[in-house]
């Protein structure tokens, strides 16, 4: 059976995130310990931030990074393996680091960077994201076409397209897709990332991508901004990622056509294994958050 390991993206953060793997895996708290030394606190930042600290773009990312790297090293230690791995917007860094572009520490530097990138990106201009449902993906592109600055820019699943908006056009773009028949979830994200808001991240990730030691990683990656694999050198479609959108459902469809049977979700909560169940309701499927939700999936795939 072949399958894939999926990193958790923004959103997913929670109080307590990544400690039962720190507890139970002596690789994990290696991993953590490395990361203590380039960024001190992060580890109580993950196993005792509050909310509103973790809601903070420069604290979710580094804290994100380590818990899906942490989760896919315990799947590898009980002795699972993917095909091939891909992350939903941030998670897509750890999956890099996870399949060798680069080193655990690299990463988590460039992950800090990143996170510090976006945060003050979104200071800059007042924008937010939301989820809007039950709409096709060409309805919702349209609705957007009517507003200076709302974005289509996460295409998750059938019927679920995420935009980025500047605040004080979300309340009419709402109207306007409650009168196409859709709904409007907003996200707890800090930011209108993936959209022309994130324009002075993107060029600061550029520059720090460029001091960054990358190299084509061991297992397919597949990236956000183009749904295929990585080829070459990864830095330059990487440093593309934070201001394209995320076409999510097309990757997923691209893996199972290269034969990916089976999605495991590796960080935290069970988003992206959600998605994978709307997008391939047939494919196997397990959400791996904590050490005894990745006993319990490593099991059942060796099993």
């Amino acid at each position: 059976m072949k399958i894939a390991f999926l990193f958790s993206g923004q959103g997913a953060q929670r109080p307590g995130m990544g400690k039962s793997f720190y507890d139970a895996d002596a690789d994990v708290r290696a991993l953590f310990a490395a990361a203590e030394a380039i960024r001190p606190g992060t580890t109580a930042m993950c196993f005792a931030g509050d909310e509103t600290e973790l809601r903070r773009t420069d604290n979710t990312q580094p804290c994100l990074y380590l818990t899906d790297l942490a989760a896919a090293t315990v799947m590898r230690n009980l002795g699972v393996s993917p095909a091939a791995v891909a992350g939903f917007s941030l998670g897509e860094l750890p999956a890099l680091a996870y399949a060798g572009a680069c080193t655990a520490e690299a990463g988590f530097a460039l992950t800090c960077r990143r996170g510090e990138l976006m945060q003050a990106a979104a200071g800059e201009r007042d924008a937010t994201m939301a989820a809007v449902i039950k709409l096709p993906n060409e309805v919702v592109e349209a609705v957007c076409a009517k507003f200076n600055e709302v974005y289509p820019v996460n295409y998750n699943s059938p019927g679920q397209l995420v935009v980025a908006g500047a605040a004080e056009e979300m309340e009419a773009f709402g109207a306007a897709i409650r009168e196409a028949g859709g709904r409007v979830l907003p996200l707890k994200v800090g930011g209108g990332f993936h959209s022309p808001f994130m324009a002075s991240a993107g060029e600061g990730l550029v520059e720090a991508l460029a001091e960054t030691e990358m190299t084509l990683p061991g297992i397919p990656v597949y990236a956000n901004h183009t749904a295929e694999p990585y080829t070459g050198d990864p830095r330059a479609l990487l440093g593309r990622q934070i201001v394209n959108p995320v076409r999510w459902e097309e990757t997923v469809r691209a893996m199972a056509e290269a034969g990916i049977e089976a999605f495991v979700e590796v960080g935290i909560g069970e988003t992206l294994a959600k998605l994978v169940s709307r997008i391939l309701p047939d494919a196997k499927v397990w959400a791996v958050s904590d050490i005894e939700s990745a006993r319990a999936a490593a099991e059942a795939i060796l099993a």
